[in-house]
């Protein structure tokens, strides 16, 4: 796992002898007024931006796709043409990418228009879904297009909002958005809202050309709070980063930070492997007005770290402490389990806490609330906080110019930085926000100044063929029909356009591209198991398989064709089923006398009983995971009723991480549970075992 980054420098910085450095608070004298713009902008009524207005109005006549910086107040836009749905007695659909982000919205628009107007679909909530106006995630729209097209019906809804539409680009999720665009009839208008879409005239093109409607870009550059980039001199002192004499276009680096630089051996804050002084960054960051500030770390174990670097940031304010305390005890009344968190001293007593994928969702809602409310000076969050949670700061604060993707370390493209920068200031609170920007191992600072003025980068389409999506659309289209779909692909468009520019000679055959040759496999692979019959029509296997919309929906159909899935035990069900949602490589070495009879039966039987049709799967060319035991033991125990902390010992995860398997095996129990008519028994298994499995610390509550 190697990064991509400047090479490792030798000098004293590295050697066994660090010598941390005497941080004493200071700033360069060309800040002095920068600094004195910091303050809370006067209350004014609203009165929308230019580009708000012209995309109101742009909806009227067609698609819309807009793209302002993070804060610029592109939810009022969407807030806007739903009313005037609404108020046409017509209904609407707010997509989102994230559950929470959903659940936001659920509580926004309910305020606006009124709860019982307002309804959610998130799998892990379902109310008021004949509402007029929905909210809920990209998949369960994408799911409700399946099924209107099985029944030869109209969607019931009259607009569409797809919020953060830069997830069109997104590796894993990013089919969803496209299959949404391409099977959404033309009646229905779209209104996509981005802050990083670096391609949006292209994507508009593409629109256009699959739905017979015009796309109207509407692009907003300007921050709704300025943008000051400074950097952190090790010695405490606070820098420009860039020149304040550079032109427009490219800018230059600020002398000093040059010189900094360019020396043959630049001190750092810290030795390699070793987290910066954060208690002391802070004392910096406070003297100068820049708290709260959100700190950017590369992994969840330098979050949790950098939280016990922060003792010097005690909490001198009785007054202060007090009103943490009793926020934070009105919070988690519905989730005691917070109670418990090991870092909950610290978000009382020194106001910082660490955001991570390894947190429970109720700790992650927790600190969002409290950050926004103004209750702390810093969280320390990975990356994927930028995305898609309304979480500001006055600051952000940068370590390194590199993310890990899951697979490697990459220097941060234009659109991930923009997404954390966006962080910084908050509209209505701040005159000006800021990013810092701290000298290590793996900062590049040339990058990051570069950054500054680059944007956002271009999406490309994500599409690919999947089980779930070939047995959806053999329900209401033929074979051809579905390769017709899939040339109105944005992969089928850009090549089009690719070809727009080439010699005829050098022209690629749309017709002959990857999707089509990937979508032939998939259905071959369904004739030769009995899923779709050599007419390209579902068998009755076919049919209800096609209602198992999850990410292996053929091994789990396979079980239940085989009888390999317990049909009145609802523990074993939940832990078999996990067994297809886990994706993470398991420790399994266990001593198996140890484990329970029943259990260990049961995942043998599954496991053999799947072997043969996973290793036909193989040869064919499709991924199968392997089954690992410990999850699905983990889970076992779970629905059984033994503690979390228990659990948590057996499963060997984070506790975020340990939630997410849980809610993601209750999201297939509830396919599951739709296969009802065919799988009575299995079904009402699968309803207890979501019952079993979704309760406190998982499940969030909401008020």
């Amino acid at each position: 796992m190697q990064r991509k980054q400047q090479p490792e420098r030798r000098g004293k910085g590295y050697t066994k002898k660090f010598r941390f450095p005497n941080i004493k608070p200071g700033a360069d004298s060309s800040l002095k007024k920068v600094f004195a713009t910091i303050g809370v902008p006067e209350k004014r009524p609203f009165v929308p931006d230019s580009y708000q207005s012209r995309a109101v109005s742009a909806i009227d006549r067609g698609d819309c796709l807009v793209t302002a910086p993070t804060g610029a107040g592109k939810t009022w836009i969407a807030e806007q043409a739903i009313r005037k749905v609404f108020q046409k007695n017509g209904k609407a659909w707010y997509a989102s990418p994230l559950k929470a982000l959903s659940n936001a919205k659920f509580d926004e628009f309910s305020a606006i228009f009124g709860r019982e107007n307002i309804g959610i679909l998130t799998g892990d909530r379902k109310e008021n879904p004949e509402a007029p106006i929905i909210v809920g995630t990209t998949e369960i729209l994408r799911n409700q297009l399946y099924d209107a097209m099985h029944r030869g019906e109209f969607l019931e809804t009259d607009f569409v909002v797809l919020d953060e539409a830069h997830f069109l680009g997104d590796e894993d999720r990013g089919v969803v958005w496209e299959e949404i665009m391409i099977y959404l009839p033309d009646r229905i208008p779209i209104l996509m809202l981005s802050a990083t879409i670096g391609n949006a005239h292209q994507i508009a093109r593409w629109l256009a050309s699959i739905r017979e409607r015009k796309c109207i870009v509407i692009q907003e550059k300007k921050r709704p709070v300025p943008l000051y980039p400074l950097f952190f001199h090790p010695s405490g002192t606070l820098l420009p980063l860039l020149s304040e004499k550079a032109g427009k276009g490219k800018k230059k680096l600020n002398k000093k930070v040059a010189a900094y630089i360019n020396m043959k051996h630049s001190p750092y804050l810290s030795p390699p492997g070793r987290l910066p002084p954060f208690g002391k960054i802070l004392k910096v960051l406070r003297k100068y007005n820049l708290l709260p500030a959100l700190f950017f770390l590369k992994s969840r174990a330098d979050c949790d770290g950098a939280v016990e670097l922060c003792h010097e940031n005690i909490i001198r304010d009785n007054h202060r402490q007090t009103a943490i305390k009793e926020r934070i005890a009105e919070l988690a009344q519905q989730s005691p389990h917070i109670f418990q968190h090991q870092q909950l001293d610290h978000l009382e007593n020194l106001a910082v806490g660490a955001h991570h994928s390894g947190q429970l969702p109720s700790w992650k809602i927790l600190l969002e609330t409290l950050m926004t409310e103004g209750y702390l000076d810093a969280v320390f969050a990975t990356s994927t906080v930028a995305a898609g949670v309304n979480f500001p700061a006055r600051t952000i604060v940068l370590l390194n110019s590199d993310r890990f993707n899951g697979r490697e370390f990459l220097p941060l493209t234009s659109t991930e930085f923009h997404q954390m920068t966006g962080r910084a200031g908050r509209r209505g609170k701040d005159h000006i926000g800021f990013m810092v920007v701290i000298p290590g191992k793996f900062m590049d600072i040339p990058l990051i100044a570069q950054l500054t003025t680059s944007s956002p980068s271009p999406i490309f389409s994500q599409i690919k063929t999947t089980f779930s999506m070939v047995l959806n659309l053999l329900l209401s289209h033929s074979p051809n029909e579905i390769e017709d779909l899939l040339k109105k692909s944005f992969a089928s468009y850009l090549i089009f356009e690719q070809n727009q520019k080439k010699p005829k000679r050098k022209r690629f055959d749309v017709t002959q591209n990857f999707l089509r040759e990937d979508f032939q496999n998939h259905l071959n692979f369904l004739i030769e198991t009995g899923y779709v019959t050599e007419a390209g029509h579902l068998t009755d296997d076919g049919e209800w398989a096609s209602q198992l919309r999850i990410d292996q929906p053929l091994l789990i159909a396979e079980g239940f064709k085989l009888g390999l899935f317990p049909d009145n035990d609802p523990s074993l069900m939940a832990a078999m089923i996990t067994l297809f949602v886990n994706e993470r490589e398991s420790d399994d070495r266990f001593d198996k006398s140890d484990l329970p009879g029943s259990f260990i039966s049961t995942f043998f039987r599954v496991k053999s009983g799947l072997m043969p049709f996973a290793e036909l799967m193989k040869d064919r060319g499709f991924m199968v995971r392997p089954l690992f035991i410990r999850p699905s033991l983990t889970i076992y125990e779970w629905s059984r009723g033994k503690p979390w902390e228990q659990v948590l010992e057996t499963s060997e995860m984070s506790e975020g991480d340990l939630a997410m398997l849980i809610l993601r095996t209750a999201d297939n129990l509830r396919h599951i549970r739709a296969i009802y008519d065919v799988f009575p028994s299995a079904a009402k298994n699968a309803a207890t075992a979501i019952e079993l499995i979704m309760r406190e610390p998982v499940i969030t509550y909401y008020g």
